[in-house]
């Protein structure tokens, strides 16, 4: 019981210190693990923990859909995705397919892997640009 609330008081304490950045890279972790909890719950037959946990993907896709600008030419094409894989989500809750459930993780996984990517690159940048402002001194 002590590592359980261990545990719980470190990830609330992560998530209160996150940045918007590093909480969109959790979010994304989190649906990736739904939908593998999902799978692993079909697989063992336990249709009520698989379905809990899709629900639970499926809110994280639903809160990035929600917060999208959609004044963005990106976004109208991020949306279309998150759409897509709601609707994978959706259907593979109702048919109890894991196919679908796969098919969802490895989009999620590709968006959290390139945000993932455009992260380190967001950071690398302004190093890059002291560097040159150093050397444009010299």
């Amino acid at each position: 019981m002590y590592n359980t609330q261990f545990a719980n008081a470190y990830k609330a304490q992560q998530i209160m210190t996150a940045s918007p950045e590093q909480l969109t890279l959790m979010l994304y972790n989190g649906a990736i693990r739904f939908v593998g909890e999902a799978v692993l719950a079909l697989e063992e037959g336990n249709i009520e923990k698989a379905h809990r946990a899709n629900l639970r993907a499926q809110d994280i896709v639903r809160e990035f859909m929600c917060t999208l600008k959609m004044e963005y030419e990106v976004s109208q094409g991020y949306y279309a995705l998150y759409d897509y894989i709601e609707y994978r989500l959706v259907q593979a809750n109702i048919k109890k397919d894991r196919d679908m459930l796969e098919e969802a993780k490895g989009l999620l996984t590709e968006m959290r892997d390139t945000w993932a990517e455009a992260m380190k690159l967001a950071k690398q940048a302004p190093q890059a640009q002291s560097y040159q402002t150093a050397a444009s001194f010299r």
